[in-house]
């Protein structure tokens, strides 16, 4: 049984590959398209206070553009993954229990301050 992110990957490979896009879809030009997604998510919040960032989704024009730039830079990152042969939930997955070592709650709870590497 597939997941929705491995379908939604197959989704985009079929896509790329009606298109004969696969020859642009390198790592590089991948990361640097996400890498230009993700700016534009940011371009939709930056001049905002932290409080109006807070409330974007209860205007329905801004909230459509945040959650087109959502997708893009979501497809973009899923893409990427499956041209490097990543599997995205399993390597996101490792990393949150990687956080939950290096982040104990009781120590790190209402702080900001980063951690030492694992050893």
């Amino acid at each position: 049984m597939t997941t929705a992110l491995e379908e939604l990957a197959i989704r985009l490979r079929d896509f790329a590959a009606a298109r004969d896009w696969e020859q642009f879809h390198t790592p590089k030009n991948l990361a640097m398209a996400l890498a230009g997604e993700t700016g534009e998510l940011l371009a939709e919040l930056q001049w905002l206070t932290p409080e109006e960032s807070a409330q974007v989704m209860r205007d329905p024009e801004t909230a459509g553009r945040v959650r087109s730039e959502l997708a893009d830079v979501a497809l973009y990152l899923i893409r990427l993954a499956d041209v490097l042969g990543v599997d995205l939930l399993q390597a996101a997955c490792a990393k949150l229990d990687e956080n939950e070592r290096r982040y104990d709650a009781e120590t790190y709870r209402g702080s900001a301050r980063k951690a030492p590497p694992l050893p």
